[in-house]
């Protein structure tokens, strides 16, 4: 490269980091908002006493120091493009030395890579596309460890500020989820408008990996490959010593030596303090990120690399294909030869044909079973085949063998019950049109097609064949086949259409028993109740704010009448007889217990508290509350009444308690969902007393008092895909149960087992249960992503098969 092109291309470089920076420095401004918003909310929830001064100190925290954490997060962010932080070159043998990590800077260090983590995740293959570019323009081996375009760097300047500025890491832990909400998005887009620019500038349109493939002539690549090459290793992947919690890869690939491998199919273990569903997922991105290195490397063997070849060889060198046709990482469709796929549709019919055999008659029996998948996978094997020999290009043929491999595994998956794996076999030949004209079903496992199947797997590993013949679900299994077989040129769209309706068949489905429908009429009754109670106390204490009423009433209202206006709300209707004239008893008893300097008051008070008294007996037996408790209340209520009478201080105007009246007629107008999650009330005897209903049939798992769940096991819990099947353990008693249904609020959740009993699980208990390892998963990958590792594993072994 001559000089004058280097300072060109150098300067390019620099132009995209500064472009980068400008994008997502502007995120810093609305992400404060973002957090000052959520602290202001939870700020006004009700809970414990604890918890209401720990958010209100938070809420003070910030509001304090926001401002300086925006300032200096700006402008370290602007000046890491000339001056990266940290970046000074270490002597040769400061780089060996070995030191210890103070518990801070570890602490410190896991809050950010737990943040950077994220991004890598989300960006994957947009970052991997633009740090290829940076090193080609700038004639590198790796990205600088600092460099800006890392998602580590921007993630460590804004845990480094926040904590400089003078805020906690505690408080940073606390508001992570709303920090990744709001940064993640904007970090992706600045991946994917940074490589659009570069792409505009001609900066490889069309990243071809054979060009970063390094050939070996030795078998003791890292991790012990045996392939004939590898991708470049990372400079900085040995000798450093990092915290727990930090991640190393290299541009959203990881560089582990196991990795590193062009056919390692083991996926590395990441430590990253993230949940075990961070984890499986950084698990199988690495399985398909192997997958994409190793035909790279046997593609790039084969097929010479000119220009012309570009089309028909990057089907599966994976994303490179993908990434010169707008350079946002969604995959184009690719040119396929029509005479190919008229092989395809007529090797589909064919199959179709046969497999209609296997389904004729009556259930076969267990051996019966076994030599029919036995055919089917033969048939299957030698259509492939076939088909392979056929193949126009080397990519076209080892899409065909991989697909043909991952379905293999499929097949032989003896814990999917007869009918439904024989439906599954039938989707080979539609997913292998699929991934000949979408290599990007090899690179990401958001790919419909992997979803959808991934989804029905999920669900039927955990019924036998007795339970799943003739179900519904296996009728809505033949559907989804059928209905993309007769869609043959639609590609990913007919996956994402029949994947949403057979999601939207699972809510259905899953919760049509008598027995599901009366626990979840139940358990939506209890959070809408308590979301109206926690909404009523916010807009009593709103009335109350300006008006002299004794601490005693107001607790009263606050903790006890809220509660008694949210269960009348929920049994009577809002609007019904018994809940207005409930309603019109809060504002009557402001006004009994208020000052009372003039006589004709006075009479009022004595002669209306009889009626006043028996309404709020009766509203507190609608809560439960009775006997001794009941007559504690109405002790102290009595007695607060009586000063009264003696108070000198000023009486509430009669407007204002029209005015409160009034409000309280319609208070329904001024309850939104938007009041957080509190402490339910969640027991069999409480659920019998609120609701009037029987609950015997309820396994209630609530929350702990004072329990705190981590923020990524809440994010896990909500994350549960309904229909999965999985491992509770609960009171020394393992059961298999399937997630059957989340409440809207998402505070409740209801997993069913096989023998009839219903778990109700508060949402801070699934979280703890998830952390603890008492509610584990049944499959730890999904169906398609274990297939791939099988598939790869298969190939590592004879590396020859993918293109012979």
């Amino acid at each position: 490269m001559s000089t004058a092109r280097s300072a060109s291309s150098l300067q390019l470089a620099r132009e995209t980091r500064e472009r980068f920076v400008r994008a997502t420095e502007g995120v810093i401004v609305p992400l404060a908002q973002a957090i000052r918003d959520r602290l202001t909310q939870q700020a006004s929830e009700i809970g414990s006493a604890r918890a209401m001064q720990e958010s209100r100190d938070d809420f003070v925290a910030f509001q304090g120091q926001a401002s300086q954490w925006v300032s200096l997060a700006q402008a370290g962010w602007r000046k890491s493009v000339d001056a990266p932080a940290g970046a000074v070159p270490a002597a040769p043998a400061a780089k060996l030395r070995l030191e210890l990590i103070g518990d801070d800077a570890m602490e410190s260090s896991i809050l950010s890579s737990r943040l950077a983590q994220l991004i890598h995740d989300k960006a994957s293959f947009e970052l991997s596309d633009l740090r290829l570019r940076i090193q080609f323009l700038e004639g590198t081996a790796e990205l600088d460890a600092h460099d800006v375009l890392r998602p580590e760097t921007l993630a460590r300047l804004l845990v480094d500020q926040w904590l400089a500025a003078g805020l906690s890491r505690a408080l940073w832990a606390r508001v992570q989820d709303t920090v990744q909400q709001q940064l993640v998005g904007v970090v992706v887009k600045a991946y994917e408008d940074a490589n659009a620019f570069l792409v505009s500038q001609g900066v490889m349109p069309e990243i071809d990996l054979k060009s970063f493939v390094r050939r070996t002539g030795s078998s003791t690549t890292g991790g012990g490959a045996t392939g004939p090459a590898t991708m470049p290793a990372s400079p900085h992947a040995g000798g450093a010593m990092r915290p727990a919690g930090a991640v190393q890869r290299q541009g959203g690939a990881d560089t582990s030596p196991q990795a590193r491998g062009a056919f390692a199919p083991s996926a590395p273990a990441f430590t990253t303090g993230g949940s075990p569903l961070l984890a499986a997922r950084q698990r199988a991105q690495t399985a398909l990120l192997s997958l994409k290195r190793f035909v790279a490397a046997r593609i790039g063997a084969e097929t010479p690399a000119s220009p012309s070849a570009s089309m028909t060889t990057t089907g599966m060198d994976g994303h490179a294909a993908v990434a010169g046709s707008g350079a946002t990482g969604a995959a184009a469709p690719r040119a396929v030869s029509q005479t190919f796929a008229g092989m395809i549709a007529e090797a589909e019919a064919a199959y179709r044909a046969a497999a209609t055999q296997y389904m004729q008659g009556s259930v076969p029996g267990a051996a019966e079973q076994a030599t029919l998948i036995q055919q089917a996978s033969v048939d299957l094997r030698r259509r492939s085949a076939e088909l392979k020999k056929k193949a126009p290009t080397t990519a076209d043929k080892a899409t065909v063998e991989i697909v043909a491999l991952m379905f293999q595994a499929i097949l032989a998956e003896e814990r999917i019950p007869f009918s439904a794996r024989v439906w599954f076999a039938r989707l080979q030949m539609p997913v292998l049109r699929v991934a000949i004209a979408e290599p990007e079903f090899f690179g990401t496992l958001q790919h419909p097609a992997r979803m959808l199947i991934d989804r029905m797997g999920s669900c039927v590993m955990g019924f036998d064949a007795a339970a799943i013949s003739g179900s519904a679900l296996e009728g809505e299994i033949r559907r989804v086949v059928q209905v993309i077989e007769q869609y043959p040129e639609t590609g990913q769209r007919v996956f994402k259409l029949v994947f949403d309706e057979f999601v939207a068949f699972l809510n259905r489905y899953l919760t049509q028993s008598d027995a599901t429908q009366r626990v979840m009429s139940v358990a939506q009754q209890v959070e809408q109740k308590e979301t109206m109670a926690i909404q009523y106390t916010i807009e009593l204490r709103k009335m109350l704010n300006d008006m002299p009423v004794r601490e005693e009433i107001r607790e009263f209202l606050f903790k006890v009448w809220a509660e008694v206006l949210a269960i009348a709300a929920l049994r009577y209707g809002a609007q019904g007889e018994q809940t207005v004239m409930l309603k019109r008893v809060a504002s009557e008893l402001v006004w009994a217990a208020s000052a009372k300097p003039n006589r004709a008051d006075r009479a009022r008070v004595i002669q209306d508290l009889p009626q006043l008294l028996q309404r709020l007996r009766l509203g507190m037996n609608l809560l439960g509350i009775i006997d001794e408790p009941q007559e504690a209340h109405i002790k102290a209520i009595g007695a607060t009444l009586s000063d009264a009478f003696l108070s000198k201080t000023e009486a509430i105007p009669a407007a204002k308690i029209e005015a409160m009246a009034e409000r309280l007629a319609h208070l329904e107008d001024f309850v939104t969902d938007d009041g957080g999650a509190s402490s339910l009330p969640l027991d069999a005897t409480s659920i019998e007393l609120l609701l009037g209903v029987d609950a015997a049939s309820i396994e209630v798992v609530a929350d702990t008092v004072g329990g705190v769940p981590a923020e990524d096991m809440l994010a896990w819990a909500h994350e549960l895909e309904v229909g999965n099947w999985f491992m509770l353990d609960h009171n020394d008693r393992v059961s298999q149960v399937q997630f059957v249904w989340r409440s809207d609020r998402k505070q409740l959740h209801l997993f069913a087992s096989a023998d009839g009993r219903s778990f109700l699980i508060q949402v801070g208990r699934l979280a703890s249960y998830l952390q603890a390892g008492l509610l584990v998963p049944a499959e730890e990958e999904t169906l398609t992503v274990r297939a791939t590792r099988e598939a790869l594993a298969k190939l590592d072994a004879n590396p020859e098969r993918l293109l012979n």
